[in-house]
C-alpha cells in the first residue's frame, strides 16, 4: 500500500489525518489477519520515526497460514520532514518514489503481488510502481478534486488543475479503481471517464469490536457531561469542507427559536484545524463568540478511537454536515454506536445514513433546514429512540472484515484484467 501524504500511524481528526489512515490500518490490519503480508510506505515526516514500524497484529483468521502475516509502515524520507504542506508534495514524487523502488529492491524477488495506492498523489507512485514490478495497481480515490470543486464551502480554496490532471492519469493507469459507494462510481465514471468494467464498489468499515452500543450515562460521567444534557457532536478535521460553522449557525437558530434549550445544549467539536482551516485556526472559536453561543461549545482535541467511541455513545445525536464525503466514516462510527445522525444529503453519506430510519439528511447547508432537523432529533417525541435504534441495526451492514474480504477479490480481479491485458 501507498500512502504518501498521510501516515496510517497519525492520529485522526487534524491535519491531513482522518478516514483515509483509518482505511489504510484496518484493511491492512484485516489482511494480515488472512496470512496477507502488508507493506505501507508512506512520507516520513520527523527524524525521530524510526526507518519502518510494525503494527500490532490482529488474531489470525480460522484457516489462515501458520505463519504470522505483518503489517509494515516503511518511513520514506522524501523532502524536510516539517512544513511541506499537501499541495508542495507533488515536488516530492520524483524521490518518494525512486525510495520505494529502493527498498523493493532489497526485498527477496517477487515480493508484492498488487500495490493498492490510496489518493491521487500516492497514485501516480503506484502507476510507476506497477510498471516497474510488473504488478497490478488498485487504487482508491478517497476525495476527488473535480467532486470537491462542485461544492465548495464559502471562502474555501478550489483544488488545483495539477491535481485535476494527475487524478486523471492515475485512473487511467489503474488496472481497478476502488469505490467506496455506488455514487462515487458513478461520479468516476462521468467526471473522469473512468472504464465502468474496472471500477469496483467496496464499501469502507466500522470495527464494531470499538464502535458499539454502550451506556450513555456512563459515557457522560467518563468525559464530564452532566447526564441530562442534550449533546449534539461533531466529530473531524475543523477545516470549510466538513462544514462545523455550519453546525454552529444551526445551533444559534435552534437557541432563538427554542431558548429553553440552552440551559441543558452542550456542543462538543472534536477535532483538530486541517486544510484550509489551517489558515484561521481559531476562526471557529471566534464564530461560536460572535453567535453567543461559547457557553455550550467545547473544543475538544482529537481523542484515540476508544475515547471517540465513548463521544459518541456520549452524543444525544451527531451531525456531519460536510459539503462532501466519499462515505462518512463518523456517520458509520456514531452509527454503530446506537447514536442518530444529521447529516447532509451529499457524497457517500446517504448510503451510511437512511432518512427517518437512522438518522435524518439534511439537503442544504442552508441554517435554518439545519436547526430544523437538529431540533427535531432533540425534541420530537419517540423520534430519538426509533433513529438510535435503526443506527445500531444499520452499522452492522459495515464491517473493516467484510471490507478486507471485497478487497482481496478485487486484488485478485486486477490480476485476472492485467493478465489478460498482457496476453491481448
Amino acid at each position: 500500500m501507498i500512502s504518501l501524504h498521510t501516515s496510517p500511524l497519525d492520529q485522526p481528526g487534524t491535519g491531513d489525518a482522518g478516514g483515509l489512515n483509518v482505511y489504510v490500518v484496518e484493511v491492512a490490519r484485516r489482511l494480515a489477519a488472512r496470512g496477507i503480508d502488508v507493506d505501507v510506505f508512506t512520507r516520513a515526516t520527523s527524524s525521530r520515526l524510526d526507518p519502518m514500524v510494525t503494527l500490532d497484529p490482529l488474531p489470525a483468521l480460522p484457516g489462515a497460514p501458520v505463519d504470522d502475516a505483518r503489517v509494515r509502515v516503511h518511513h520514506v524520507h522524501a523532502g524536510p520532514f516539517e512544513g511541506l504542506t499537501k499541495d508542495q508534495l507533488p515536488a516530492q514524487l520524483c524521490v518518494f518514489a525512486r525510495d520505494v523502488l529502493r527498498l523493493e529492491a532489497a526485498m527477496p524477488p517477487g515480493q508484492f503481488d498488487v500495490v493498492h495506492s490510496h489518493y491521487w498523489l500516492s497514485g501516480q507512485v503506484g502507476a510507476l510502481a506497477r510498471d516497474r514490478w510488473g504488478v497490478p495497481l488498485v487504487h482508491s480515490m478517497h476525495t476527488m478534486a473535480k467532486v470537491k470543486n462542485e461544492s465548495l464551502a464559502a471562502g474555501d480554496t478550489p483544488e488545483p488543475a495539477a491535481r485535476v490532471i494527475g487524478e486523471e492519469q492515475v485512473v487511467e493507469a489503474a488496472d481497478v479503481l476502488v469505490a467506496n459507494t455506488d455514487i462515487e462510481a458513478k461520479q468516476l465514471i462521468n467526471l473522469y471517464d473512468a472504464d465502468p468494467g474496472r471500477v469496483e464498489v467496496v464499501h469502507p468499515g466500522v470495527d464494531l469490536d470499538v464502535f458499539r452500543p454502550g451506556s450513555q450515562a456512563a459515557a457522560r460521567a467518563a468525559l464530564g457531561l452532566p447526564p441530562d444534557a442534550q449533546v449534539v457532536l461533531f466529530a473531524g478535521r475543523i477545516q470549510p469542507l466538513k462544514a462545523p460553522d455550519v453546525l454552529l449557525r444551526a445551533i444559534a437558530v435552534l437557541l432563538e427559536r427554542q431558548p429553553a434549550l440552552r440551559s441543558r445544549l452542550v456542543v462538543p467539536v472534536v477535532g483538530g484545524p486541517s486544510g484550509s482551516g489551517l489558515d484561521h485556526p481559531e476562526s471557529l472559536a471566534e464564530l461560536a463568540v460572535t453567535l453567543g453561543l461559547d457557553d455550550v461549545v467545547r473544543f475538544v482535541p482529537p481523542v484515540a478511537q476508544s475515547q471517540l467511541a465513548q463521544w459518541y455513545a456520549a452524543a444525544t445525536l451527531v451531525a456531519v454536515p460536510s459539503y462532501n464525503e466519499s462515505f462518512g466514516l463518523v456517520a458509520a462510527e456514531a452509527g454503530a454506536c446506537g447514536t442518530p445522525v444529521v447529516a447532509a444529503a451529499v457524497g457517500g453519506l446517504p448510503t451510511v445514513v437512511r432518512h427517518e430510519r437512522s438518522g435524518l439528511l439534511v439537503d442544504t447547508h442552508d441554517d435554518t433546514d439545519w436547526a430544523r432537523a437538529l431540533g427535531r432529533v432533540l425534541t420530537e417525541p419517540g423520534l430519538h429512540d426509533r433513529l438510535a435504534a435503526g443506527a445500531a441495526a444499520q452499522a452492522r451492514e459495515f464491517s473493516w472484515d467484510a471490507t478486507a474480504g471485497a478487497m482481496l477479490e478485487t486484488y485478485e480481479r486486477a490480476r485476472q484484467l492485467m493478465r489478460a491485458e498482457v496476453t491481448a
